[in-house]
């Protein structure tokens, strides 16, 4: 049956690390992996879009999708006749999945093409995603999933009417097996490459948002809120 516990909006009682596992220890470059929860925290409340990985019919599948964290829980929303998420409520315990969230920081050109890089921030979710069918908890996703594009975007539109909700499937995945990547710095070029010509450094990235464009139909009277100001 379908998880319908009620979040847990204020996390764990301690911040203590997660703890590393053999899916959540990388095979390269382990100086870079990161298991700090407020590290994990601040990489994902930055993102609102993800990867869900999940296996279908004896092969890979890998969905974006937008996302919302509770707490110690990522939520997930999409159609009720998306496969994936009818599957993790036909039974117990729900569906396998991995959930990616990654932010490039900076191309990374070296002198050589092999040394050739990104910066980033990236965490990687391994678990199960549970349907969520209790009422109240539902509210909190969705209301979560909207303020994480946006936040405060859920309390100036108006919520989800029965048939909306009816046509809405929501999963939730624990935040138990995770762990951050994380590389910073400029290129790591071999001594004897140093004395070429060629041009190395960092070309920094970094989202920006341009001013929000009113629909056509929109009155001339209604202002931009100013959560959409201070973007």
């Amino acid at each position: 049956m379908p998880d319908t516990a009620t979040p847990d909006s204020t996390g764990p009682d301690s911040l203590d690390p997660y703890e590393p596992t053999g899916r959540t220890v990388p095979s390269r470059s382990r100086d870079r992996a990161s298991y700090d929860r407020e590290v994990v925290h601040a990489i994902l409340d930055e993102a609102y879009l993800c990867h869900l990985g999940f296996v279908r019919d004896g092969a890979p599948v890998v969905l974006p999708t937008l996302f919302g964290r509770v707490g110690e829980r990522l939520y997930v929303h999409g159609s009720t006749g998306s496969r994936p998420l009818r599957t993790a409520g036909q039974a117990d315990p729900g569906i396998a999945v991995c959930l990616t969230v990654t932010h490039v920081d900076g191309l990374v050109l070296a002198r050589s093409a092999f040394h050739h890089s990104m910066n980033y921030r990236s965490v990687v979710v391994h678990g199960t995603a549970r349907t969520v069918t209790d009422p109240e908890e539902r509210r909190i996703a969705l209301d979560a999933i909207v303020d994480q594009v946006v936040p405060g975007r859920s309390t100036d539109s108006r919520p989800a009417d029965a048939k909306e909700l009816a046509a809405t499937a929501v999963v939730r995945l624990d935040l138990d097996e995770v762990s951050a990547k994380i590389r910073t710095g400029g290129p790591h070029d071999e001594p004897e490459d140093l004395a070429l010509p060629y041009w190395a450094g960092v070309v920094p990235l970094a989202p920006r948002y341009a001013a929000p464009v009113p629909s056509g139909d929109l009155d001339p009277a209604v202002p931009v809120p100013d959560y959409l100001s201070a973007l």
